[in-house]
């Protein structure tokens, strides 16, 4: 192994046959796509998805900068978040981004005030919370009464009064998104019926709504990465085409992260130790939660092989953990592998979302580098 682990080793061929995927798709409907910075925020990967025409939704006001150094089109880049500061939304408006997802009353006005200062009118979008269970993890669940996200249901009048009266606002759209990893379609179905229902409540107040954005949250296999590396993007948006009742002249806007990233990249790391214990044994690694969080956050799994002792017949279960001083610092229980021993290299698939984005250096770990395996040339 000729880098040192760990590292995430990101698949270039893999990432732009996702995006050629997305592009043939949306083509169909005349969707639009923004690509969500937050999922992987990494400049190699965003110049490739920028060469393809997609557009950037943003979380802060850094991740607007960042889209802009990188080449995004100010016209194509949207700013969501439920704390955007006033320096943030002063930087959306100096760079006369697209829009703002605006996901409170307080935030309207704020909006509304600072755009009066720079003499502008802020283009923005309503962020709904239509109270639908997305059926995932509750930490990555966003449209419930309960969490901190979007305007609900019983504020729409009072949303209203207050466009009527900000001269500094020019309310361009709908905005949804009620989680992420989802992969039951029937959310996105009742999504789609809620959706049908908000937008004509608008209209019918006499707003203006050209654009219906409805987020992503589709998610993808980590289960058995190999089987669909590519997600059913034709089955997702075929999904709201099917069910989406809207005005002709009202645009869809989709802001999809870890289904386009997500199967792209891997986390490859070493064994360090072996250690058997009474009841199991450990594989204890050098990468760790500092390289990729989503199992000590909300348990999630991860297929993980050992590409050292790939085909081989001896398979024992293994707590695979890392060096971290926690015991959350944890990839997976009684995971089932080849025999493996100090040295052997083991990939953590599925690792391209939300893993060198959310690294740290907690333990004063050093931050790790990318490989990037380029496409084979026919």
């Amino acid at each position: 192994m000729k880098h040192n682990t760990p590292y995430y080793l990101y698949d270039v061929g893999l990432l732009e046959a996702t995006l050629n995927e997305v592009n043939s798709q949306t083509s169909r409907h005349g969707y639009n796509v923004h690509y969500a910075l937050k999922a992987n925020s990494n400049d190699r990967l965003l110049n490739i998805i920028k060469s393809h025409g997609f557009g950037a939704d943003c979380v802060s006001g850094n991740e607007v900068i960042k889209a802009i150094e990188i080449g995004f089109d100010p016209s194509h880049i949207v700013f969501a978040g439920v704390g955007k500061t006033d320096a943030e939304i002063n930087t959306g408006l100096s760079h006369d981004i697209f829009c703002f997802n605006c996901e409170s009353l307080p935030e309207l006005k704020i909006v509304n005030e600072l755009a009066r200062a720079q003499n502008k009118v802020a283009k923005i979008a309503i962020r709904i919370n239509p109270n639908i269970d997305a059926r995932t993890h509750q930490y990555i669940t966003t449209g419930l009464e309960e969490n901190k996200f979007g305007i609900s249901p019983w504020e729409f009048d009072q949303v209203v009064d207050l466009l009527s009266k900000s001269d500094s606002l020019k309310c361009i759209g709908l905005h949804f998104h009620i989680g992420s990893q989802i992969t039951d379609m029937n959310v996105f179905k009742d999504l789609a019926l809620s959706v049908n229902s908000i937008n004509q409540w608008f209209i019918n107040k006499g707003v203006d709504i050209s654009i219906i954005n409805l987020g992503g949250g589709l998610g993808i296999n980590y289960e058995q990465p190999d089987e669909n590396l590519i997600p059913d993007f034709k089955f997702y948006f075929e999904t709201f085409a099917a069910h989406l009742n809207l005005s002709p002249y009202q645009g869809v806007h989709f802001e999809l992260g870890r289904a386009i990233v997500g199967q792209c990249g891997s986390l490859i790391s070493r064994v360090l130790y072996r250690k058997e214990g009474l009841n199991k044994n450990f594989l204890i690694l050098d990468a760790g939660m500092t390289e990729l969080l989503r199992p000590a956050l909300y348990q999630s799994q991860h297929f993980i092989e050992n590409v050292s002792k790939y085909g081989q017949d001896l398979i024992e279960k293994y707590d695979v953990v890392g060096p971290i001083c926690e015991s959350s610092d944890c990839f997976g229980k009684e995971v089932s592998l080849p025999f493996s021993e100090r040295g052997d290299i083991i990939a953590i698939k599925s690792a391209g979302a939300y893993s060198e984005v959310m690294s740290s250096n907690y333990n004063l770990r050093q931050l790790n580098p990318c490989v990037f395996k380029e496409k084979t040339q026919s």
